[in-house]
């Protein structure tokens, strides 16, 4: 499975910030383990892996998942770095999280896996799927999943939601205005080293 069970702001000293793994913020700095003090510098072998861990944590994928992304962002037209980061941003869990309805996308995955989101007024349960520009998204006016979301909101109402999506107050319904662009990533990272990791693998 593709789930971390495992400490996650451990992950987070490790690799830097990862707002979709976590929103907490650990109190201490420095990387974790015995020698984390005094951090080793890394190869460039060890770079490109840390690159594709941030990308991996972030949004939560198994190795197996994100070898299939990057054969899939390499048969599309254009940067496979940036097809790449397109698709992984145009899932369905990421959206949701995106839009604040949930604190992280572990957390916008199971809200989707529980029914609780709809999708153009069809209830949607693959976290993975793609949404596209003009798609609109929802969630099911049940008490449990309207408590929760309303109680996210609240929390979330300081977050910016990025310019590829639209959040209607009122309504309590985002609008995918477009296909997400680069400056609208929600992770600092660079892909062109995770493609030159992937680059003999696939």
């Amino acid at each position: 499975m593709s789930r971390y069970r495992g400490p996650r702001l451990r992950v987070v000293r490790r690799l830097g910030e990862l707002p979709g793994l976590t929103s907490k913020t650990p109190k201490k700095q420095n990387p974790p383990g015995q020698h984390g003090s005094s951090p080793k510098k890394l190869s460039q072998y060890g770079i490109r892996l840390q690159e594709k861990q941030k990308l991996r944590f972030h949004y939560g994928l198994s190795e197996c998942q994100l070898i299939r992304y990057v054969r899939h962002a390499r048969r599309l037209k254009g940067s496979t770095g940036e097809v790449l980061l397109q698709l992984l941003e145009m899932r369905l869990d990421n959206v949701v999280f995106r839009l604040g309805l949930a604190p992280t996308i572990p957390s916008a995955r199971q809200l989707i896996m529980h029914g609780h989101i709809i999708v153009n007024d069809k209830k949607e349960t693959i976290s993975s799927s793609q949404v596209k520009p003009k798609d609109k998204i929802s969630f099911l006016e049940k008490k449990n999943s309207k408590a929760f979301v309303a109680q996210v909101l609240d929390f979330e109402s300081g977050k910016e939601v990025p310019s590829f999506l639209n959040w209607d107050k009122e309504k309590k319904t985002g609008t995918v205005n477009t296909i997400v662009d680069r400056d609208s990533i929600g992770i600092k990272l660079n892909e062109l080293l995770i493609v030159e990791f992937y680059s003999r693998k696939v």
